[in-house]
């Protein structure tokens, strides 16, 4: 999993810009957008909410049957079925505040966000979502573990897909911006010529792969 949005919480002698300066510094790989000054007792892990958006290739799938079944998604919903390590004596209840479903470009973008999560919950519902439009799983179903009155044994979607898009606080992230490093600008290139390399390199595999004779 990725993280655009995250937030950390630490005691240091520097105003806001110079210190997004030096925390950009420790890694090319790891960006700080924004800094600002907090209260007394601010903790990080308190936030009024978290928005995750997973990243699905969209070929060969029907948003519009992703987004009927997300609907049911809505709501106070029992998160046996789309967690793990959660006890299955009674229902474990959270606010699913949105989950939406858009096409963009390539890829269908599933926006969930809520108070709080368990884990794996984002990577269930996809995989839920998915099972419904493969017609391995009914959307009445669906609807009834998210009531609690049925548990369903889903697969958790690949982590690749995941990011961690923004975490909601009372303050907003009004302190300054930053810009991107040299050593950050490199990575990023970095990153983006090998993720082109590796789909050439799989595109040529497959397109060049021999069929096997049938015995």
């Amino acid at each position: 999993m990725s993280a655009r949005g995250n937030a950390l919480a630490l005691s240091a002698p520097l105003p806001g810009g110079p210190l997004l300066r030096a925390l950009n510094g420790i890694a090319p790989d790891l960006f700080f957008s924004h800094a600002r000054e907090v209260p007394d007792g601010f903790r990080p892990r308190r936030a009024l909410g978290r928005w995750y958006r997973y990243f699905e290739p969209a070929r060969g799938r029907n948003p519009a049957v992703w987004q009927t079944a997300a609907s049911a998604l809505v709501g106070r919903i029992d998160v046996r079925s789309f967690g793990r390590g959660l006890p299955s004596g009674a229902p474990v209840w959270r606010d699913v505040t949105r989950v939406d479903v858009r096409t963009a470009g390539a890829f269908l973008e599933v926006d969930i966000e809520a108070p709080s999560f368990v884990w794996g919950m984002v990577r269930k519902i996809v995989a839920g979502l998915r099972a419904v439009e493969d017609g391995t799983l009914a959307l009445a179903d669906l609807a009834a573990a998210a009531r609690g009155e049925t548990r369903l044994m889903l697969p958790l979607a690949a982590a690749e897909g995941l990011v961690l898009w923004e975490v909601l606080y009372p303050e907003p992230w009004d302190g300054p911006g930053f810009e991107p490093t040299r050593r950050q600008r490199a990575a990023r290139e970095r990153t983006v010529k090998l993720a082109r390399l590796r789909e050439r390199v799989v595109s040529e595999l497959w397109g060049n792969a021999h069929p096997v004779e049938p015995p």
